[in-house]
């Protein structure tokens, strides 16, 4: 059995309520022609090739608060998180779990919808993005969330969120090439989880359950610029006092970059799989594709091909999975 715990799904209602808003008209057009994302039927149809293999589902791109008032947004996710509570509930044998999508305006909206879509609807976790509007996750008005999590024991998916309009070059006034999804997705995954483990987080929150998206960025290929480059922390910087932070700190500062979780999900069979593999180690690491933006059947080739023990390819499909959604997937 394998399953897939990164998978992205637009549910017919939600996608309805987006054309509503009339803002993105665009990229609900876009969504629509991708059948996988919202006709189940399809969606079957396409996991029927690889046997006994299960999505846990989740909204793709943009955050709900990017193109939202906080009205809007509210009732956004209210339709998502209720329209995917559903699908698990008429297909458990094939969607076991959803993540729960949140508004991210203001926060006592967002743990409000949070309670209510683990509580009561039976979400196996939250998905949040690497910045909010722009602002760091390590901001405080966010401790309340993680505070939430570590108690539920419920995991965080992390998703990276990024557009054209952040600028790769000054005299440019949008990244192009699409850089900003090829290269600044990762960076700003690697990004956020260093801010968050220099904030401490890990300190203060212990148990606190991770996903990384994209096996984690940039992290485990620059291990050694975090290791001992990083211990050198504000020997570059003259604006701001960085002196004091890693002696705050309980733990060496790579420690907690493998406190992470991270998923498979890099476009199929990727040279990344074995070091991200190799840093975050088979007890952390979940098999995912980005389905149906990914491909599943060279992600899975990809994994194969690791020549992993037989246990550790099973926690990798699903063993590591139930751990973290406390939940027989099996």
């Amino acid at each position: 059995m394998i399953v897939d715990i990164y998978t992205h799904i637009m549910p017919p209602q939600f996608l309805k309520s987006m054309e509503t808003l009339g803002g993105s008209s665009g990229l609900v057009k876009r969504m629509a022609a991708v059948q996988e994302l919202h006709n189940l039927d399809a969606r079957f149809r396409a996991m029927d090739e690889f046997g006994d293999y299960r999505h846990v589902i989740s909204l793709p791109n943009p955050p709900i608060e990017a193109v939202t008032t906080p009205a809007q947004g509210l009732d956004l996710a209210r339709v998502a998180n209720d329209a995917m509570a559903e699908m698990v509930h008429k297909h458990p044998d094939r969607l076991p779990a959803f993540v729960a999508a949140l508004p991210f305006h203001e926060m006592e909206s967002t743990m409000a919808e949070m309670k209510r879509a683990i509580e009561t609807l039976g979400a196996r976790g939250i998905q949040i993005y690497t910045n909010v509007n722009g602002r760091p996750l390590d901001d405080p008005q966010f401790e309340p969330l993680f505070i939430a999590m570590e108690k539920y024991d419920l995991p965080i998916w992390l998703h990276p969120a990024r557009t054209a309009s952040l600028k790769d070059y000054a005299n440019e006034q949008v990244s192009r090439l699409e850089m900003w999804w090829c290269f600044g997705w990762p960076y700003e995954t690697s990004v956020a989880m260093a801010r968050l483990a220099l904030s401490g987080m890990f300190d203060r929150h212990p148990k606190i359950k991770i996903i990384t998206h994209h096996l984690g960025g940039m992290i485990p290929y620059f291990d050694k610029r975090i290791e001992d480059g990083m211990a050198a922390l504000g020997t570059r910087t003259q604006s701001e006092d960085y002196s004091g932070i890693l002696a705050k700190l309980k733990r060496p500062l790579i420690d907690y970059f493998h406190m992470f979780n991270a998923d498979t999900a890099l476009f199929g069979e990727s040279r990344g799989l074995a070091c991200g593999l190799d840093f975050f180690g088979a007890d952390k690491v979940l098999f995912a594709t980005d389905a149906p933006f990914g491909p599943v059947a060279k992600t899975r080739d990809g994994v194969a091909h690791l020549n992993l023990e037989k246990a550790q390819l099973e926690a990798i499909h699903h063993g590591n999975a139930e751990k973290l959604l406390n939940m027989r997937l099996a």
